[in-house]
């Protein structure tokens, strides 16, 4: 199982970017999929997270400003990112929830990590 985050650049305060994250490998079913965040020298904190049944958690920070969603049928999850402020500039990570169709068990992946920095 692999996730591939894509979708960060450089971009002016204000404005907006859109990450995805895709799932690929041997699997059976997703439950949740979701998007943190590392600043340099911060830890790694939650952004959004979004249950199979489509609930969605958000951090504060981000509240009212980001939309996390998903596409079942292509194992992608999204998240849009609208009013940038320089404080987002960070390292996003996807993860998901994942059911092996060898095992029949579910963990936790993690993607790569995709750079967006806010910036003038």
């Amino acid at each position: 199982v692999q996730l591939q985050a894509f979708g960060g650049g450089l971009v002016q305060p204000g404005g907006s970017l859109r990450l995805s994250c895709a799932v690929s490998g041997s699997i059976s079913s997703i439950g949740f999929m979701g998007w943190y965040r590392q600043a340099p020298g911060k830890q790694l904190k939650l952004v959004a997270r979004i249950t199979s049944g489509n609930f969605t958690t958000y951090g504060d920070y981000v509240q009212g400003r980001f939309t996390i969603s998903r596409d079942n049928a292509k194992n992608t999850v999204y998240l849009q990112m609208d009013s940038l402020k320089p404080e987002d500039t960070a390292v996003y990570y996807c993860n998901a929830d994942v059911g092996s169709v060898r095992s029949g068990m579910f963990r936790v992946y993690w993607g790569q990590g995709t750079v967006v920095t806010v910036s003038s």
